[in-house]
């Protein structure tokens, strides 16, 4: 899923692991992505745990989508931070799940995500 994913690529997401509901994923802020206050937008950061989001919910095999995401922003980002998203499943039940991504640079968590998933009933290319 990852290896079709251009917006993430694009933005220079790496993956660094995804298997059994977790996943974790990183991301450099980039001057592109600093907005009016000088400090990384809250969109490129919530695009990193979604990004963590997904490929912790397709790691069972079906195609799973977004349902619902939202996030705590806790410490400003900046510029030339690296960022790391860890995902975990919480629970999964048919085919709705609630997992966890937490967004820390150097450690510290600047930002808490829960998503909620949905398992499509047939392939996500139909």
């Amino acid at each position: 899923m990852f290896d079709a994913d251009v917006a993430s690529r694009g933005l220079g997401i790496e993956l660094v692991h995804a298997a059994g509901g977790t996943a974790v994923a990183r991301m450099r802020v980039t001057a592109a992505m600093v907005n009016g206050h000088r400090i990384g937008h809250g969109g490129f950061v919530f695009l990193l745990a979604d990004t963590a989001f997904a490929l912790a919910c397709n790691t069972h095999g079906p195609a799973t989508v977004a349902a619902g995401g939202e996030i705590s922003f806790l410490r400003p980002v900046r510029e030339g931070d690296l960022l790391t998203a860890s995902a975990t499943e919480r629970v999964r039940y048919g085919r709705s799940g609630i997992y966890d991504v937490t967004v820390t640079r150097d450690g510290e968590v600047v930002a808490e995500f829960r998503g909620r998933s949905r398992t499509l009933a047939r392939p996500a290319d139909d």
